[in-house]
């Protein structure tokens, strides 16, 4: 029998509550080379600034990844971004797939949550899970059926990196479509 889902979504207008990440104080760049790369966390400037933020609470069981994909896609769609839809649900996809795996198993499900932030041109992904340890691309053959996720995050994002969050209890892994 599958494990009951449970979601949680904030409202997709700016919330000055739920920011993620809370001033990260170190940084992983996980960004393609050739592409500047800001020395400062991406994540939190955004948003801040963008005008469009989404929340969503999830635990991290299996089903959340369908839930989260879902919600990308309406939110995409109310905000009149449908024509990135399709790269941003995969990429929701991989993230809160790696941060429900990432997510240390205890007596308690574990939080995971997603932000979508835009500018109405651009999209930011955000995952934050409980996992301090920063996310890591694996050497994969071609006949693995896992292990590819981040290598499609960064084919398809602009630029992906992920910020430690300062009380050492997790870390936000973001996505940026341009």
């Amino acid at each position: 029998m599958a494990e009951p889902l449970t979601c949680r979504a904030g409202s997709t207008r700016r919330q000055a509550h739920g920011r993620p990440g809370d001033a990260p104080e170190a940084s992983g760049d996980g960004s393609r080379p050739r592409r500047q790369v800001s020395s400062e966390p991406l994540a939190q400037p955004m948003t801040d600034e963008w005008p469009l933020l989404s929340h969503l609470e999830l635990g991290a069981l299996p089903g959340a990844v369908a839930c989260a994909r879902l919600h990308a896609r309406q939110v995409l769609w109310e905000w009149g971004l449908s024509a990135i839809a399709e790269s941003a649900e995969l990429l929701v996809s991989e993230l809160v797939t790696n941060a429900t795996q990432a997510s240390p198993s205890a007596e308690r499900i574990q939080p995971v949550g997603l932000w979508l932030s835009s500018d109405r041109s651009r999209l930011l992904i955000l995952v934050q899970d409980t996992s301090r340890y920063p996310p890591e691309p694996t050497s994969v053959a071609d006949d693995d059926e896992r292990g590819r996720g981040l290598l499609i995050v960064e084919a398809i994002s602009t630029k992906w990196g992920w910020d430690a969050k300062q009380d050492s209890s997790g870390k936000v892994v973001w996505a940026l479509i341009e």
